[in-house]
């Protein structure tokens, strides 16, 4: 071996190597898993594209038309270059209301796992913390919320409010975080155990700062897993209830009634069906498996 490769190899050898950090580490084990960046790409697609409708309906753009524009004369007419998706009863373009309804679809998901995930926690994090009589009365409560059919107590609910866009967001988002709150507890039990809570405690931190400053941030990793899963669950009742007349109400468009407006026309507007529920599927599909990436990447990276 020559002097100048013996140098060389010296020089290598004293570089110092880059420091561990679990951001990087977690972005390298989510890479691995393709189908988790499918669905993480597809996701931020469909949010530019609801963003983009969004700044859209502000400025009262119609793109690439008005999507409440009715033309009977072009009614149920099939996909072709002016309309790609085809028109629906009333000669509405179908590609201008599901782009449309992406905003409203994706935006009714968020809300109402926001709700579910704001009232989760903070129903998890008291009863995991207290413990003594506080756990067990919380989770009781818990379990009594669990016991009740999901779908159809929101459907009971909406039936007696006025089904419009927040009260389906709402009622949703307040059936929905019994998971959210059996996880944080799970979690939260297991953390206030080690050393550092204990040492903060011994300091006499209050019991608020504790939660939510250095107990509540390391439980969080099954609770953004359990969100982007809601996500999909809570598109999927939606488009459930608009099916059914309780959910958004025309003529503001939904994936979930513009799928239930085309079932009256299944066998002759095959279009009004197919594009709306492959949107669905697609959506819930790409949550799920960026879920279970999510879920994937911090096992691996524990």
């Amino acid at each position: 071996m020559t002097e100048n490769a013996l140098i060389n190899e010296s020089d290598m050898s004293e570089q110092p190597s880059r420091p561990y950090s679990p951001y990087r580490d977690f972005f390298r084990q989510f890479r691995k898993n393709k189908l988790a960046v499918f669905g993480a790409g597809t996701l931020l697609i469909l949010s530019l594209v609801a963003f983009l409708f969004w700044i859209f309906s502000i400025f009262e753009v119609h793109f690439p038309c008005d999507p409440t524009a009715t033309e009977l004369v072009a009614q149920l007419q099939g996909p072709s270059r002016q309309h790609p998706f085809g028109t629906d009863q009333l000669g509405r373009d179908v590609l201008a209301r599901m782009a449309h309804g992406t905003r409203i679809s994706l935006l009714v998901g968020f809300v109402a796992v926001g709700v579910a995930i704001t009232v989760g926690v903070l129903i998890g994090s008291i009863a995991g913390y207290f413990g003594r009589w506080v756990d067990p009365l919380l989770m009781r409560f818990v379990d009594v919320v669990m016991c009740f059919p999901t779908f159809f107590l929101i459907l009971t609910v909406v039936a007696l409010l006025k089904p419009n866009f927040w009260n389906v967001m709402i009622v949703i988002g307040l059936t929905g975080w019994t998971g959210t709150a059996r996880f944080v507890r799970a979690e939260i039990l297991s953390i206030k155990e080690r050393d550092y809570v204990k040492a903060i405690e011994a300091v006499g931190a209050k019991r608020r700062k504790i939660i939510f400053k250095h107990i509540l941030p390391n439980a969080l990793a099954p609770v953004l897993v359990s969100a982007t899963l809601g996500v999909a669950g809570a598109i999927l009742t939606e488009a459930g209830l608009s099916f059914l007349g309780f959910g958004v109400q025309p003529p503001r468009p939904t994936w979930g009634n513009i799928l239930a407006e085309g079932r009256l026309y299944i066998f002759d507007a095959w279009w009004l069906t197919l594009f709306p529920g492959l949107a669905i599927l697609l959506t819930v599909l790409s949550f799920n498996l960026f879920g279970e990436g999510l879920r994937d990447a911090f096992s691996r990276r524990a």
